[in-house]
């Protein structure tokens, strides 16, 4: 898990092995992560786009970029929070996941919103 707040955007995220859609004999380990994004600030921010960076236990890196988090550019008020379920695939059985989110006040400034490392290991794959 990780958490971490910038200028009153907080982020957490919990991840989990998705052993359903992982095929460890074709060299595919997925994961599922649940993110929570809390406007603890005083002041309204919009989630614009996501920056994630993906490495693999062999030190593979993997970047994706996009408009808001499925599908969504969600808008949140003072005290409002956003949750959301999505997945990554890696070529090992674990790796690390971390990035950030551009964000956007009312007025137009944007910051980017942390979201600290977490890891992504299937069970018992690190002692």
């Amino acid at each position: 898990m990780s958490e971490t707040t910038t200028d009153g955007i907080q982020v957490k995220v919990e991840a989990t092995f998705w052993p359903e859609r992982s095929a460890p004999e074709k060299g595919q380990w997925a994961f599922q992560y649940t993110v929570k994004v809390r406007n603890t600030g005083a002041r309204t921010a919009t989630l614009r786009a996501r920056h994630w960076i993906i490495t693999d236990a062999t030190g593979r890196v993997e970047e994706v970029r996009g408009e808001g988090v499925v599908g969504k550019q969600p808008r949140l008020e003072p005290g409002e929070a956003f949750e959301y379920t999505s997945w990554a695939m890696l070529r090992t059985p674990f790796g690390t996941m971390r990035g950030e989110y551009q964000m956007e006040r009312s007025d137009g400034a944007r910051f980017e919103a942390k979201i600290s490392e977490f890891v992504l290991a299937q069970p018992h794959a690190l002692h």
